[in-house]
């Protein structure tokens, strides 16, 4: 009778714990987002939240609190939870929630750029003609991996006190105190409860800190306003200085990426922080996978509208898938960066045995003293692998008694995400002495190799495979890397730099503008390779290049909103090249458009005077949402006011943005944007136009006069489709007034002709 006794008491106590497994595995992390802050206590907000989690946890407030991971309530309102597909359907019909969406995972989108981009000045970075050293007063917070705090980039010397709006903190954790912020990193937070919802945290490989142990968000601080160091070289590559673009602004940390990437919860918790904290910029060097969801389901895009609905300006990396429409951070109100190669390289020769000398890309500190045997890897190959699998150096798949003393001759996949640095390990491990790596995708971008190694791109490729074939004892010697200066042609923009058009609203260009993003130097974390400066690639270096242009314009226009300082970065940026020729694509070497680099190559040189504006303000950006199929109740659960759609545009293309682009054009369309003088009080400008092709384009008025400073005029831009065409058609709208230009690109998609008629 006991052992039976005993037996129904554990069988039910087996049933109990399984139906709590389950609800446990069953249940994952949501953001309920519920639109703008209201004006309730936090404190408050948080209880509403935990009885609002308690109504779908049969009315338990213990299960509700264990259930929330955070609540949003300076920024904007929200919470993050563990729920049940039910209970999240649940709570997405309860008044006042907008929408709720997974926890979802985010990528990163992983010196002398600033001469090249004609920034002079150690610490300053005047520009001629404007003083920027107000920029002491600008706040930059980075959402990123954290910082290296004791990095030369981050020192505090000479410089001012806090600025007193600053309200953030210096959050303690492993490896970080109150002390490791100064008065250059004036603060810095860490999250991690979505990381840690998901993932097993006991294989976290970074500090439980704001600390950065991946070196990431160390780079993009110091790429943006990293102070000036002296002698800096990446293993002897790239010696020179280092400084970012606003040396002397302040930087505060929010960490929010982990070994495995970024999640959202705890990206829109750093952003509900910082808006609360004084930053005036954000810098976010990461972004979902393309195509990118609707806006009010991606944590980014909710973060920065609300960011900018307080006055900051959102600076984003807009993703290095490299093909067309991978576009990603595709909101209008955040400036979204493609990225551009500068007239610097670093390259190893390849020396074949006839005497031809090639150049490929390399950081590869490993130059060979003689010549060696070159074959195809392909030629190489081991056990199962045929020779076509052979030739892309995977993992075991090299015969090691063939490769010995060899170069090998290795191919990647385009559009592989595959280690260009694993595959040189492949053959290292094979006995190989020496790789040539035929990739045409990102021959540019510059890899560690750990054996003498350069990448190729196809032609030449095929000039060396031939020369193999066709030699009796091909031989070959590869030099280490060098830094060359002076490449041409320079900028160009890189091959992995994500493309146009917007994918989710076409009206909007996107990218907005190109920075250097291809081989640059900036500080490290040491923990991630035991050195203070390394080189990257990726819309993630292209990234701060613009945060800190960005922040001397704040700097010397403090009461400029977030889209007008984007409008002068926009519509002084050039699309000629050092050389004053069109700017090329890599690496086919084509003719770039606006989907490759948006308005152009920035130039610092000309935003603080950029004479006209492309203003736009909240309002604006709620009248965007209702043109594209936003309803009124949907605004007012994000705005929590009293909002309509009465004032909404035709079309998305009305948005006064500082591109103009208009699809589906079938006869003619016309927009009008509004411009406001920022330069002389008394000046007249004049209309120029590039018609896109098959496109005629008429302005009206066709000059604008002004006679003070901030004047407010109007213009309308008329489309007339003149000659079939397919696809997208490029142009410019430019007003000048003496030096003056302010540019804008036009897209126009027209509208396909029924077959069979001609015009």
């Amino acid at each position: 009778m006991a052992s039976t006794r005993w037996c129904c008491i554990f069988c039910l106590f087996l049933a109990v714990f399984g139906a709590q497994v389950r609800i446990c595995f069953s249940s994952k992390v949501y953001v309920v987002y519920m639109g703008s802050k209201s004006g309730d206590d936090p404190d408050d907000v948080l209880s509403q939240n935990h009885l609002m989690l308690a109504s779908v946890h049969g009315g338990s407030i213990e299960q509700a609190q264990a259930s929330h991971l955070y609540s949003y309530r300076h920024g904007f309102r929200g919470f993050a939870a563990k729920l049940t597909d039910e209970q999240a359907s649940q709570i997405a019909q309860m008044p006042g929630v907008v929408s709720v969406f997974p926890n979802l995972k985010r990528k990163l989108h992983t010196t002398r750029s600033w001469d090249f981009m004609g920034l002079l000045g150690e610490e300053t970075m005047e520009i001629p003609g404007h003083s920027t050293e107000n920029q002491v007063n600008v706040i930059i917070g980075f959402i990123d991996t954290g910082i290296w705090p004791e990095s030369p980039s981050f020192s505090d010397a000479n410089m001012p006190p806090v600025p007193a709006r600053w309200r953030g903190e210096c959050e303690p954790g492993e490896a970080f105190n109150a002390s490791s912020c100064n008065r250059k990193v004036i603060g810095a937070r860490y999250y991690m409860s979505g990381y840690e919802a998901e993932e097993d945290s006991a294989r976290i490989v970074s500090f439980r800190s704001p600390r950065d142990s991946s070196g990431h968000g160390s780079h993009t601080a110091s790429t943006a306003a990293g102070r000036y160091v002296t002698d800096v070289n990446y293993k002897g590559l790239a010696a020179g200085g280092a400084r970012g673009g606003a040396p002397m602004a302040r930087i505060a940390v929010y960490k929010t990426c982990w070994d495995s990437g970024c999640y959202d919860v705890d990206l829109l918790a750093a952003f509900d922080d910082a808006i609360r904290d004084g930053v005036h910029l954000l810098s976010v060097s990461l972004g979902p996978d393309a195509p990118q969801g609707d806006y009010l389901k991606d944590a980014i895009s909710i973060g920065s509208f609300h960011a900018a609905s307080h006055g900051v300006l959102v600076v984003a990396s807009g993703g290095n898938a490299g093909n067309r429409g991978s576009a990603t951070n595709l909101a209008p109100w955040m400036i979204t960066v493609g990225a551009s190669s500068m007239d610097r390289d670093f390259a190893s020769d390849i020396v074949l045995g006839n005497g031809t000398k090639f150049t490929g890309e390399s950081l590869s500190l490993f130059g060979m003293n003689a010549s060696a045997r070159i074959i195809s890897a392909s030629e190489a190959n081991a056990g199962y692998f045929t020779p076509y699998q052979s030739s892309y150096c995977l993992e075991s798949s090299l015969n090691s008694t063939i490769a010995r003393g060899k170069v090998l001759v290795c191919r990647i996949a385009e559009g592989s995400s595959e280690s260009k640095l694993a595959k040189s390990k492949v053959v290292k491990e094979a006995g190989g002495v020496g790789m040539v790596l035929i990739d045409e995708a990102d021959k540019d971008v510059a890899i560690p190799f750990v054996i003498p190694s350069a990448i190729v791109g196809k032609d030449i490729g095929r000039e060396i495979l031939s020369y193999i074939n066709n030699t009796r004892k091909p031989m070959s010697k590869i030099s280490r890397a060098n830094t060359v200066l002076g490449s041409q042609p320079a900028p160009r923009i890189a091959s992995f730099s994500s493309k146009g058009p917007n994918s989710l609203t076409p009206e909007i260009l996107k990218p907005d503008v190109a920075a250097p993003g291809l081989n640059i130097l900036a500080a490290w974390s040491p923990v991630a390779g035991r050195m203070q400066f390394n080189i990257l690639s990726g819309t993630s270096m292209s990234c701060p290049h613009i945060t800190g242009i960005a922040t001397l314009v704040k700097a010397v226009h403090p009461s400029w909103s977030p889209s007008a300082i984007k409008s002068a970065i926009m519509t002084t940026a050039t699309i000629l090249d050092k050389n004053a020729e069109p700017i090329r694509v890599a690496p086919e070497g084509r003719r770039a458009n606006s989907f490759d680099y948006g308005s152009g190559f920035v130039d610092p040189t000309r935003v603080l005077d950029p004479g006209l504006i492309y203003d736009a303000h909240p309002k604006d950006y709620k009248a965007f949402l209702c043109s594209i199929g936003y309803d009124e109740k949907s605004l007012r659960l994000v705005t929590r006011d009293n909002s309509t759609c009465d004032q909404t545009f035709t079309t998305a293309s009305s948005l006064n943005y500082p591109s103009i682009t208009v699809t589906n054009v079938k006869d003619s369309f016309s927009v009008t944007r509004t411009v406001t003088n920022v330069g002389k009080p008394k000046s007249v400008y004049k209309a120029a136009v590039s018609n896109p092709m098959g496109i005629n384009v008429t302005v009206v008025p066709k000059q604008l006069i002004f006679n003070r400073y901030g004047q407010k005029i109007k213009f309308t831009v008329n489309f007339k489709v003149a000659a079939p065409s397919k696809g997208y058609a490029f142009g410019f709208l430019t007003w000048t007034s003496g030096d003056a230009r302010v540019t804008s690109p036009l897209v126009v998609q027209a509208a396909p002709f029924p077959k069979g008629l001609m015009r």
